[in-house]
């Protein structure tokens, strides 16, 4: 077989499928779904998120220049995929029942909140934005990584396995797959 050679894409998959929120001047606060999220720095900790202009939640990030980016998990799944498809212009959020129940969680160094059935909330501060084309590229310090402590193993180790997190790839939400290997482990001796 060959290889077929397409147009440029953004075929680098799969990528965190991250619910982002924030809160504008007055309080109110809004959630999107982000799949363009990534880290970018260990010391300092910090973090990407692009988000397209034309979003509700762009504004208030750009104007208040924080949020926060909550992991997603199979739990998650259904609520991660209608607050990406909804406008917070539109509706509220955080006011949905059911299994779209979103419970904001006080955040301990921004305004924004968390969402408290993540199992990971990481407090972001902005420090640079880029505008890119598409998408405006949030470059933002870590300030604070807050852990639901039921996902913390004997060890105090944030259980990955238990957490169920979600990935997104190319249209579809997976969830993530079994253990393959640490870091190191193809050159560890046996």
């Amino acid at each position: 077989m060959g290889r077929q050679y397409w147009k440029p894409s953004n075929m680098l998959y799969p990528v965190p499928a991250v619910l982002v929120s924030c809160a504008d001047e007055e309080g109110h606060a809004n959630v999107m779904t982000a799949a363009w999220a990534g880290t970018v720095c260990s010391d300092p900790v910090m973090l990407s998120v692009s988000i397209r202009r034309e979003r509700y939640s762009h504004g208030i990030i750009k104007r208040t220049g924080e949020f926060v980016v909550n992991l997603t998990t199979e739990k998650l799944a259904k609520v991660t995929d209608y607050v990406g498809v909804k406008s917070g212009r539109d509706i509220d959020k955080f006011a949905l029942q059911g299994d779209l129940k979103l419970t904001k969680s006080e955040s301990r160094f921004v305004k924004a909140p968390g969402i408290a059935e993540s199992p990971v909330c990481l407090e972001c501060r902005v420090t640079q934005i880029l505008e890119l084309g598409s998408h405006d590229m949030f470059i933002a310090e870590v300030l604070s990584t807050d852990i639901d402590e039921q996902y913390l193993d004997e060890k105090g180790k944030f259980d990955l396995a238990a957490a169920k997190l979600v990935a997104y790839s190319h249209g579809e939400y997976y969830a993530l797959g079994e253990l393959l290997g640490k870091f190191g482990y193809s050159v560890r001796k046996k």
